[in-house]
């Protein structure tokens, strides 16, 4: 009997993509840190799973332990009722994408990009500002969390610091950024924005799973 053709999916190695034989996606896992990858029995699913978040797919068994260093008395525990964002970028192709989630159910509240040519702090501005127009949309005072510093500074200052040169593949980001310093100058909010606290909370719920 034939050996039935399995499709690989390599979300984080030296090059992330489907591979259709176990050699060439071993290639890109062999010797890169925490890879992240996975099987799969079709095409149309291993084309689905690279567009979602690698975490999606694998059991529990398979997922790292949390951190159990117990916060100082300061920092406590994170509160549920909140939505935590993040952003991911691909180095190798320049790809980004956010996403928002709430943390008590773990739902994903919306996911944008990925778009050409951006920045990973560019991702976590984009991220919480969408945040603060959802959560304004829907008259909700919930918390965001966020692991990025850089991200925050930029809201306070409703302005992105970004060194990033404009060309024709990232205008779309450029314009997402336009829309979000407008946003924050319109707009008054009273949402608290606080960091994740990773050391002590494991990994922000919104991340990608592609470090």
């Amino acid at each position: 009997m034939a050996k039935k053709k399995k499709y690989y999916v390599v979300w984080e190695g030296h090059k992330s993509g489907i591979f259709t034989d176990w050699k060439e996606c071993e290639a890109q896992i062999k010797g890169y840190p925490d890879a992240r990858f996975k099987s799969f029995e079709s095409l149309p699913e291993a084309e689905r799973a690279i567009q979602r978040n690698y975490w999606e797919f694998v059991t529990k068994k398979d997922q790292k332990q949390p951190v159990t260093k117990v916060p100082p008395i300061h920092i406590g525990k994170p509160d549920l009722d909140s939505i935590a964002v993040d952003a991911a970028w691909n180095t190798a192709t320049g790809d980004m994408e956010y996403q928002g989630v709430y943390l008590k159910t773990g739902e994903r509240i919306f996911l944008q990009g990925p778009f050409k040519d951006a920045t990973n702090n560019i991702g976590e501005f984009l991220a919480i500002v969408h945040g603060l127009a959802y959560l304004h949309t829907n008259q909700s005072q919930l918390p965001i969390y966020t692991d990025s510093k850089t991200a925050m500074a930029w809201v306070k200052r409703k302005h992105a610091n970004t060194k990033l040169a404009l060309t024709p593949r990232n205008k779309p980001v450029f314009e997402l950024l336009q829309r979000a310093e407008r946003w924050l100058a319109e707009n008054r909010y009273t949402n608290k924005i606080l960091k994740w606290e990773t050391e002590y909370w494991g990994e922000n719920p919104a991340d990608f799973g592609r470090k």
